[in-house]
Parts: C-alpha cells; sequence; structure tokens
C-alpha cells in the first residue's frame, strides 16, 4: 500500500516539476497533464472530434466520446479496402497456421490490443444498449441456451460483425439495420 501511495507522490513531484519548467520556459513540458473531459477548456474539440464520421458514431445510442475517440484514433482514420483486412487490424480474424499437413486454427490474437479490446467490451454492452438492432437478434439467436464460454466466443464474434458494421456506417454510410440513434432514444 505504502509503495503506491510513494508511486503517485512521485508522479505529482513530476508532474508539478514538469508544470513549472513548461511556466518558466513557455514550452511543453514532456510530462503532460490528463485532458479533463468535464473540466474547463472541455469545450474545445479535440482533433479526433474534428472528422465527420466522429459526429456518426456519437449519434449512436450506447457509443460515448471515450469510445468514439478511441475507435477514431485506432482504426477509422485509416482506409481499408475489405472488412477482412478491418477484422484482422483489429484483432478479430482468426489466425491460421499450415505447415505441411498441419492447418489448424490458432485463435484470435493477433492485431490491436486496445481496439480488440474495447470491441469486446462494447459487444458486452451492444444488446443492452441497442436491444432491437440486427446484430442483437443475431447474438441472441445464437447464445440460446448456450454455456458460459460459448457465449464468451459468440462476443468476440459480435465484436468482429460490429466494428465492420460500425465501419461501414461511418465510411459509407450505411446505417446498421434497427440501431437506435440518441436522438430516437430521448424521443421516447
Amino acid at each position: 500500500m505504502t509503495g503506491k501511495r510513494f508511486f503517485s507522490d512521485a508522479m505529482l513531484a513530476r508532474q508539478v516539476e514538469a508544470e513549472a519548467v513548461q511556466g518558466a520556459q513557455g514550452a511543453p513540458a514532456r510530462v503532460q497533464k490528463p485532458m479533463d473531459l468535464n473540466g474547463p477548456g472541455a469545450e474545445t474539440v479535440p482533433e479526433a472530434e474534428a472528422a465527420p464520421g466522429v459526429q456518426k458514431l456519437m449519434d449512436l445510442n450506447g457509443l460515448g466520446a471515450e469510445t468514439v475517440a478511441m475507435l477514431w484514433t485506432e482504426a477509422f482514420y485509416r482506409s481499408f479496402d475489405n472488412r477482412r483486412q478491418l477484422a484482422a487490424f483489429g484483432g478479430l480474424a482468426g489466425t491460421p497456421w499450415k505447415s505441411g499437413s498441419i492447418d489448424h486454427e490458432q485463435g484470435v490474437s493477433m492485431g490491436n490490443h486496445r481496439l480488440r479490446q474495447t470491441m469486446i467490451q462494447l459487444a458486452w454492452l451492444w444488446p443492452i444498449h441497442q436491444p432491437n438492432s440486427a446484430l442483437t437478434r443475431w447474438y441472441r439467436e445464437r447464445t440460446k441456451g448456450a454455456t458460459k464460454l460459448q457465449k464468451k466466443k459468440m462476443v468476440v464474434a459480435l465484436a468482429r460483425k460490429l466494428l465492420v458494421a460500425l465501419w461501414r456506417y461511418v465510411d459509407a454510410g450505411v446505417v446498421i439495420e434497427g440501431a437506435v440513434l440518441k436522438r430516437a432514444a430521448r424521443a421516447r
């Protein structure tokens, strides 16, 4: 417990020192303050929000500012030729392994781990926030009577489908079937 306190005290000391250096020199310091999304200066639009696709994502019920910013900065700022490239980049596609006569699947592991983690978290929450969407219906059909392990595997599949659906929504304007926008959710 004291080790954690010492660590945070050391971090605070470095932060204060960096701010003092920044103030004295007028140049940015090495240690940056974390951005407070609700504090002063929150009105300024971060670079990621300047993109037109960000507002589309923000309009979807169940997606918040942090999730949208992460999706945009990790995946949607890039261009992908097809859904397989996107899923592989996100670490949500299987990794085949072939050697001689051996041919088997290694599972889902490669790719952008931050994107994969966020998409899996989003996939667990998607049926709660978007209960009438086609993706939620697809997931619920396949997990009726399923074990916990089968549901975990299906959440990865839902995350892959959701990533592709969000990409199509941002890139081509294809709305996810049955998805509710925040404006419509507030009107209910």
